[in-house]
């Protein structure tokens, strides 16, 4: 059986920065402690113009979204260099981000926190998708199924057992580069 990720998809535009994704004054929130990881999940994307995104991501009074997938176009996760980020995305139930093209920074925090897959499209998407459209993303062969249609993704290559491993810290542990304590 494929290692799949089904859902409700959350389209964004370009240029999508990391205020947006998690506002500063939202940063006072620590992801190691669990009750503050859920609070901070609860505000993921809150940075969003409402009058460009009539949805929310994650609706008011909930700590999860319904939308396991994210759509973006290029330069997703631009701005400061936050780790809370991809954090926060994880944290409200993200579990891939599809994008024509990420900031590097956030590209790498996706991996090196292991919090959600950070995948760039390699065809155009269909017009047709739009928040809330149901697909498939098949993690085993990288690439989305939308209507029975494929899509290619380009390949995360290494980086993928390393998001699969929870990050880098677990990455390093498992593959023998950290000593385990006995």
């Amino acid at each position: 059986m494929a290692n799949r990720i089904f859902g409700k998809v959350f389209v964004v535009k370009d240029n999508i920065d990391t205020d947006q994704i998690i506002p500063a004054q939202y940063l006072m929130y620590l992801p190691t402690v669990p009750e503050e990881l859920e609070k901070l999940g609860s505000f993921a994307l809150s940075g969003l113009p409402e009058s460009s995104y009539p949805h929310r991501y994650v609706e008011a009074g909930k700590t999860k979204t319904i939308y396991p997938i994210i759509i973006a176009g290029k330069n997703f996760g631009c701005g400061s260099s936050r780790e809370h980020a991809p954090i926060a995305l994880a944290a409200a139930g993200c579990k891939v981000i599809i994008a024509r093209s990420y900031a590097r920074i956030f590209f790498r925090n996706c991996i090196a926190t292991g919090a959600v897959f950070p995948y760039e499209i390699q065809d155009e998407f269909p017009q047709e998708i739009h928040t809330g459209k149901e697909l498939i993303v098949d993690l085993d062969e990288e690439k989305v199924i939308i209507d029975n249609h494929f899509f290619a993704l380009k390949s995360l290559g290494d980086a993928k057992a390393v998001i699969e491993a929870g990050g880098i810290f677990n990455y390093a542990k498992r593959s023998g580069m950290i000593p385990l304590k006995s």
